[in-house]
């Protein structure tokens, strides 16, 4: 009888067993790596541009099959609602458009010479090339395009790259990475690890991993951090609290649907879902109010289900969490206008929570669920003291008709990006993407993402002709 652990791959809305998989022991992610870094280190068998953009054609073609398949699957293991997993998905596929577009874009430049006479007689110009082995840890909520992001960059930047997606959601990885095999990705370049935290510890921080792409909690990120190679680079991606400032100018109606949505679609297990909205007196009321109302209309239910909007939280111990800080708060003055409740063991309500305090746990960490607060505030200055007053900043949003009050907060708020009239969870795939001080570092967003997996080599040729 065989000791292998395995993993086991539950449906988060029913905890049925979908699937269990053979977790990978020290030796098999170790020959991994030496098979990832063998490759690099052979410069004449590096896949040339014109081969990694072929074969990202074809993965998009393959992938454009598939979209049921890969929707279906991505609701089921992550309860994600099946209209957000196919949105999900058609994302996922324009992610690898843009990253086999934008190989042609990782260039150099010319340096100037001849500027001083030491520099005479000399030409000298910039190219970039692959950072080397690139070691990619997930997060399980957006289970296919995150591995896109941590995948198709590096191996569009000509990187081998050992991919572990979260324990809770890796079949849309699986899926993918047998797509990448059809579409003519040769062995080895892209590995998939299953496998435990200690194990996927002594991967990153080996000497032949170049580069780290962390999704997800901050303790584990910078703690990997903290114990990475000499020289290896690393973009780590964590929460946020997603501060909103609402001035009393702000277009309600305009406004409501985003904010309702920003704030719980996907249960709220977004990393810049909108959580703190800060509402100028006047209408602050009027605002919790009608996000209420929207979230109350909201179908909670089975992610499978293309009716639903939202869906079960990742595992029945987050649906505790939350419930815990959902009560710590209503039990020290914060008001529910809305939900307040679990549903079942696995789905909680859409949530509005009025004025929490701010020493509170929804007022201070990032819930990672469907709760949004709602302040009040006379002076807008201090709301946004109080906004940047916690240590995570990621996205931001202000909603106002006013021109310079939406650009002085947005030169205001401490984040690395400023929604105006739009809620904090906007993104698409080819922007800059990511957290500062505690929310992370680096950036992600796949030309940039690219860019940070190659570096730069500087050529100086020297000539009596020049």
């Amino acid at each position: 009888m065989s000791d292998q652990k395995t993993l086991k791959i539950y449906n988060p809305f029913n905890q049925e067993l979908i699937k269990e998989i053979p977790m990978m022991g020290k030796k098999e992610v170790m020959d991994s790596l030496e098979t990832a870094y063998s490759l690099f280190q052979d410069r004449n068998n590096w896949l040339p541009a014109f081969k990694r953009i072929a074969i990202l054609e074809k993965v998009q073609e393959i992938m454009k099959g598939k979209i049921e398949e890969l929707t279906k699957t991505a609701a089921e293991e992550g309860g994600k609602p099946y209209q957000d997993s196919k949105v999900e998905v058609t994302r996922a596929i324009n992610g690898v458009k843009i990253a086999s577009e934008e190989i042609g874009r990782l260039t150099g430049e010319q340096i100037p010479m001849g500027l001083t006479e030491a520099s005479v007689g000399r030409i000298a110009f910039t190219t970039r090339e692959p950072i080397g082995v690139v070691a990619s840890i997930s997060a399980f909520n957006h289970p296919l395009n995150l591995i896109i992001h941590q995948t198709v960059t590096a191996f569009a930047a000509g990187c081998p790259v050992i991919v572990k997606p979260a324990s809770t959601t890796p079949l849309s990885c699986f899926a993918f990475l047998e797509i990448l095999k059809e579409a003519g990705v040769p062995e080895g370049w892209v590995q998939i690890i299953i496998t435990d935290n200690d194990i996927a510890e002594s991967l990153v921080t080996d000497q032949r991993v170049n580069y780290l792409s962390f999704i997800g909690s901050a303790k584990v990120g910078w703690y990997l951090k903290s114990k990475l190679a000499p020289g290896t680079r690393c973009a780590l991606e964590h929460g946020g609290a997603a501060p909103v400032i609402v001035e009393k100018d702000a277009n309600i109606e305009e406004m409501i649907p985003a904010l309702a949505k920003g704030g719980f679609y996907h249960a709220g297990q977004v990393c810049v879902s909108v959580q703190k909205v800060f509402v100028h007196e006047s209408i602050a009321r009027k605002v919790a109010g009608k996000i209420a109302a929207a979230g109350e209309k909201m179908i909670v239910g089975d992610p499978l289900d293309k009716k639903t909007e939202v869906g079960p939280l990742i595992t029945p111990k987050e649906v505790d969490r939350v419930e815990e800080w959902v009560d710590e708060a209503v039990k020290n003055g914060a008001e529910a206008i809305c939900g307040g409740k679990r549903i079942s063991d696995t789905c909680y309500e859409p949530t509005v929570l009025w004025n929490p305090s701010q020493d509170m746990k929804v007022s201070k960490e990032e819930i990672f669920g469907p709760v949004v607060c709602v302040y009040p505030f006379t002076d807008r200055e201090k709301a946004v003291e109080i906004a940047n007053s916690l240590q995570y900043h990621f996205q931001a949003a202000v909603f106002t008709q006013n021109l310079d009050i939406a650009l002085d907060t947005v030169q205001k708020l401490n984040a690395t990006a400023v929604m105006v009239n739009d809620h904090t969870a906007f993104r698409v795939d080819w922007m800059p993407f990511g957290g500062r001080d505690a929310s992370g570092e680096g950036l992600g967003g796949i030309p940039y993402s690219m860019h940070e997996m190659t570096r730069e080599k500087l050529m100086v040729i020297k000539s009596k002709l020049l």
